[in-house]
């Protein structure tokens, strides 16, 4: 016969000091990232959490972004988390990166496919990465480059999304070359026609400045590759 079941009072219950505010920071965490599998999340939550590493959270939760859905890819929100996590360093090994996008729930084959278009070895470039990230968010070079404004931007939302000239140049380079189409000379004359208006903003740039341009496509007919 199993004993009688203990019976405690309120008095008797000790909360442990910190828990309250913990538990109010995980749940919130969680609302803002919805993520696909929540223990999945929790687990990485609480272990980054205990390292004192940047977690796997999101900024703010995303409306337009279904990460309930049964084929949750990348957003926006997920890239930039992913960046905060890694970008402490210039280079990640590709174990941390897998670890990092596993505990946010996204999808190991799209990870592959981004890992062999920038045909990565075991060491990975994290602004690479990103700009490959970019691409499988925006349609085009000139969209995956907005994408990325948005993303790196420390204006506020809604703003004018600058970012450093020298990041983007590196960004669009890195992308543009990824296109066998494009000659070396066509993104380097474009680079050179945006840095005038990068000079009169403080070294700055953002989306205003090239979205429009129809300067950004190859010289030939043919389109920028994307990740899917």
């Amino acid at each position: 016969m199993p004993p009688p079941e203990t019976m405690f009072c309120s008095q008797q219950i000790k909360i442990p000091t910190g828990l309250p505010e913990v538990l109010k920071n995980f749940t919130k965490a969680a609302i803002r990232t919805q993520p696909k599998d929540l223990l999945v999340w929790s687990a990485a939550y609480f272990e980054a959490l205990a390292k004192g590493e940047t977690l796997p959270v999101k900024e703010r939760l995303e409306l337009n972004f279904d990460s309930q859905a049964k084929d949750a890819m990348l957003t926006p929100g997920l890239l930039k988390t992913l960046h905060k996590q890694l970008s402490t360093a210039e280079t990640c090994d590709r174990a941390t990166l897998q670890a990092k996008w596993q505990a946010l729930c996204l999808p190991m084959e799209q990870l592959e496919n981004m890992l062999i278009l920038g045909n990565f070895g075991m060491d990975v470039s994290c602004m690479e990465f990103f700009a490959l990230g970019c691409t499988a968010l925006g349609d085009s070079l000139k969209t995956s480059l907005k994408v990325a404004c948005e993303i790196l931007t420390e204006d506020e939302e809604g703003g004018a999304a600058r970012i450093p000239f020298e990041i983007f140049s590196l960004l669009c380079t890195y992308l543009a070359n990824l296109d066998p189409d494009m000659p070396q000379s066509h993104i380097t004359g474009f680079l050179a026609s945006l840095e005038p208006q990068a000079k009169a903003q403080h070294g700055m740039i953002k989306p205003l400045d090239f979205i429009h341009r129809e300067d950004m496509q190859p010289p030939s007919d043919s389109s920028d590759k994307t990740v899917s």
